[in-house]
């Protein structure tokens, strides 16, 4: 099964969080996360058998990634 993954990087670690569930995992390498996020995400499914129709619903409605502009408020000023 196909999972979408969102990873990003805190401090010297990279994090790892697949979208539907969100199972997410750590590494120091992408690939490490990456790896990480799969065996939690394994182990969430023997635990949680019945959320694995739901994960494939849910990620089969998911289009793509897309970056998106947000103006951030101005500073209220005491």
């Amino acid at each position: 099964m196909r999972v979408r993954v969102i990873v990003w990087r805190e401090e010297d670690m990279y994090v790892a969080r697949e979208v539907a569930t969100g199972v997410t995992s750590q590494g120091k390498t992408v690939d490490e996360a990456i790896k990480n996020l799969q065996e939690a995400l394994e182990l969430y499914l023997e635990e949680a058998p019945e959320a694995l129709e739901k994960l494939e619903q849910l990620n089969q409605g998911i289009v793509g990634v897309l970056e998106v502009e947000a103006k951030a408020p101005k500073a209220v000023r005491a």
